[in-house]
């Protein structure tokens, strides 16, 4: 089983740039040993349900932390029987582009 994440987490009360708290959500999902590959919108990681969930749950709660006001975005795709689909997916798109 694959569950395929991408999510996005970010203080709204800590200014204009808040790299370094995105680096400090990224470090909790490098740290958890899940495959993830950060995008400039996100992070998707990839699991199964539980798992990633609890990568999301404990960003969340390293955030709220140091944050009054924390904006998080989520989109979740399950699929029984598959993995490595963080890299699949883009290559099976890939290889269908028209020269």
């Amino acid at each position: 089983m694959s569950t395929l994440i991408n999510f996005s987490i970010f203080p709204l009360d800590k200014g204009e740039s808040v790299s370094v708290y995105v680096a400090g959500a990224l470090k909790i999902i490098r740290d958890s040993g899940l495959p993830y590959a950060l995008n400039s919108m996100g992070t998707t990681v990839e699991g199964e349900w539980d798992e990633v969930m609890e990568v999301v749950t404990r960003c969340f709660e390293e955030m709220n932390r140091d944050c009054e006001r924390v904006y998080v975005t989520l989109t979740a795709d399950y699929r029984k029987g598959r993995q490595g689909r963080i890299e699949s997916k883009i290559k099976s798109v890939e290889s269908k582009l028209p020269a």
